[in-house]
């Protein structure tokens, strides 16, 4: 089980046209893999605070390919 942790958490800016109809807010979070590498992925956020995810917390990802905190 490979292990991730978040380093960052930018929320998405619409701007004066704001969020789009239909379309779920994703936020780009920096993680960092077990070997050192960091990458941005696209998270729902309302999935982060659902599940609690916070800058620094340690996750794994589920069979539906969606963070779960450990």
């Amino acid at each position: 089980m490979a292990v991730f942790k978040i380093i960052t958490i930018a929320e998405a800016d619409f701007g004066c046209e704001g969020v789009p109809d239909g379309q779920p807010i994703k936020d780009e979070v920096t993680i960092e893999g077990e070997d050192g590498k960091q990458f941005i992925m696209q998270i729902e956020d309302a999935l982060l605070y659902e599940r609690d995810l916070n800058e620094g917390d340690s996750f794994t990802i589920d069979g539906n390919g969606n963070p779960v905190k450990i």
